[in-house]
């Protein structure tokens, strides 16, 4: 479990700043500019591989994806080389994006939904060239969209799609209710898999184990993405602030300095029960703020995936009595 700003990470010379990012106004443009700002600073950095591991190259030959061919070298080198591979089992990937009430708050340009609707779309980019099947489901207290995961042409862009209307729009819902959704998920989804769940988790801590507790019962790999806006942290809104309620539409005239302590204080508490909580049912939980780029998240996501895989290949190897 990550709850904290990622470590050894490549070079943030290389990131999009979200405020510049989110002036691409299609969406799939700018998960596309995410993925490629990310592979280069990958290409920096001593980590590679995903749901696959990168081994090394070889020489372009007719008939290979043009997707892996690294035009960098060919840039500098005149000549076509391929990423080399190791194979492994592909996956099948459900994003599961909040898109309630809660999530439209925003304090640097761009809110809370912009943002997360940016990672489900960079990651179903990401794993689309990974060759994974990906699916989606947005909601707020009910399941609004709902693609299956598939690897057929014209998947990634029906994902966009679905997604890009909420990345802009309000919500037609108000709060945020996991339990529909998730039993949703449950009923529908027969095989396991791995369910990102990107959302606030600004839900009554009370429910939570139990709403979680009903995917890993069923054996899915669970992902828990909390996107928080960088005033919800601090309550830095200046000398007097009138709030509103985004999900009960009550509205609050505060003094942010007076209740700030109080503020932070009950925010840790939920913040640590949360991954109380998830690191009891073996949920991976990362927490960004949406000032942070987005190749941070993708690449905090493939580090999991590479370590999980690796501890995987290492069970099959003690199985097969490659170990003591």
């Amino acid at each position: 479990m990550t709850a904290s700003e990622p470590s050894s990470v490549p070079s943030r010379g290389s990131f999009i700043d979200p405020r510049t990012l989110m002036r691409i106004r299609n969406l799939e443009l700018r998960a596309r500019a995410v993925v490629e700002g990310f592979w280069t600073g990958l290409h920096r950095s001593p980590y590679h591989g995903f749901s696959v591991e990168f081994t090394e190259y070889r020489p372009y030959s007719p008939g290979d994806d043009p997707r892996f061919v690294d035009w960098r070298v060919y840039a500098r080198s005149d000549r076509c080389f391929i990423k080399k591979f190791e194979e492994e089992t592909n996956l099948r990937c459900h994003l599961l994006v909040d898109q309630s009430r809660s999530m439209m708050f925003g304090t640097i340009g761009h809110t809370k939904a912009a943002y997360g609707a940016t990672l489900a779309a960079t990651l179903a980019q990401f794993l689309h060239l990974q060759g994974d099947a990906t699916g989606l489901m947005t909601f707020d207290e009910t399941v609004r969209e709902f693609l299956p995961a598939r690897r057929r042409p014209g998947q990634l862009r029906r994902l966009m799609l679905a997604l890009e209307p909420r990345a802009a729009g309000p919500s037609e819902g108000r709060s945020t209710d996991l339990r529909a959704p998730l039993q949703r998920i449950i009923e529908i989804i027969r095989g396991r898999g791995l369910l990102v769940l990107i959302t606030d988790l600004l839900t009554p801590i009370g429910s939570l184990q139990s709403e979680l507790r009903m995917l890993t019962a069923r054996g899915h790999e669970v992902v828990v993405f909390q996107v928080l806006d960088p005033a919800e942290r601090t309550l830095d809104l200046g000398p007097s602030a009138v709030l509103e309620d985004l999900e009960t539409g009550q509205t609050l005239w505060i003094d942010p300095k007076t209740a700030g302590v109080e503020y932070r204080r009950n925010l840790e508490a939920h913040l640590a029960s949360a991954a109380e909580i998830c690191e009891a049912l073996g949920i991976t939980w990362h927490r960004l703020t949406t000032d942070q780029p987005l190749e941070l998240a993708l690449f905090e996501f493939l580090r999991d995936r590479t370590a999980r895989n690796r501890r995987g290949r290492l069970l099959v190897a003690r199985g097969r009595g490659g170990g003591r």
